[in-house]
């Protein structure tokens, strides 16, 4: 009997464990979300989109960025802000992901972290064959 409830305790314990660990990682996934998802819902996401050239403005003073992306399915477009330091491949991105929350007071979306995808440096290259 003794060494049932040790069982008890033991699987209970891992049980408790194993709920924690879950709502913990479920809390921490940061889903990708459209455009207007993005503006109704508090929590961190992710958005992604094509930059709109020549809409980007780097102030050095306080490290602030800020650029237009544009959604490709529906070409709505988001106006982003992030503070840090501009990625050195920015101006030839194809696409944008911004990670973060959309401010309700000055219209942005707040990102705080930025993924650049650059065109390959591969792309369109011809390659030579030697025989």
């Amino acid at each position: 009997m003794n060494r049932n409830r040790w069982y008890l305790v033991g699987g209970l314990l891992l049980l408790a464990f194993a709920g924690f660990s879950l709502s913990s990682f479920k809390q921490s996934l940061t889903p990708y979300v459209s455009f207007e998802q993005a503006r109704s819902t508090a929590r961190v996401v992710q958005v992604m989109g094509g930059l709109a050239k020549g809409t980007s403005a780097y102030s050095d003073g306080d490290k602030a960025l800020t650029f237009l992306i544009k959604e490709p399915k529906s070409g709505e477009t988001l106006k982003v802000r992030y503070h840090g330091v501009r990625p050195g491949n920015f101006d030839d991105a194809i696409s944008v992901v911004a990670i973060g929350r959309y401010d309700e007071g000055t219209k942005e979306f707040a990102a705080s972290k930025l993924l650049v995808k650059c065109p390959s440096k591969y792309q369109g290259a011809e390659v030579k064959t030697y025989s």
